[in-house]
């Protein structure tokens, strides 16, 4: 009786271990992942990717340390605007569309929402980059 219960406490503190993907090398932060950069290791993680192919391509929003797994929110998609960079900005609604200039204050890749700023105006508005690299604004 003893002897199950020292398997059982065991068991029950001893962490699973999961086929997760985490990097060869560290990753420094804005860095594309290559397949040189990942394998499938087996570590205890409780939300991390488990196919490469979910990571390649990405882009680490954080530094990766080797051999920690890769958890969902610090990959995400390339991004194609940068910080500072002049972008177009388009508003449409209610039968108006409006375009104009304004600065990125954030990076951001496709489908990520960014703040910006509209030159003309000076104020600070969001929006989504879109696939050309130009900002849709939202109400």
């Amino acid at each position: 009786m003893k002897i199950t219960w020292v398997i059982l406490a065991f068991l029950v503190s001893t962490p699973s271990l999961a086929q997760v993907v985490v990097p060869t090398r560290t990753v420094r932060a804005d860095a594309i992942i290559t397949e040189m950069d990942v394998m499938i290791g087996n570590v205890s993680a409780a939300d991390g990717f488990d196919r490469l192919r979910d990571v390649i391509g990405q882009e680490a929003r954080v530094v990766l340390y080797a051999g920690r797994p890769i958890m969902l929110d610090q990959i995400g998609p390339p991004a194609i605007v940068d910080r500072n960079q002049i972008v177009s900005l388009f508003f449409e609604g209610r039968g108006l569309r409006i375009a104009t200039e304004g600065r990125a204050l954030e990076r951001g890749g496709v489908g990520d929402n960014i703040r910006v700023m509209n030159l003309a105006s000076r104020a600070t508005l969001f929006g989504q980059v879109q696939q050309d690299g130009t900002i849709q604004i939202r109400q």
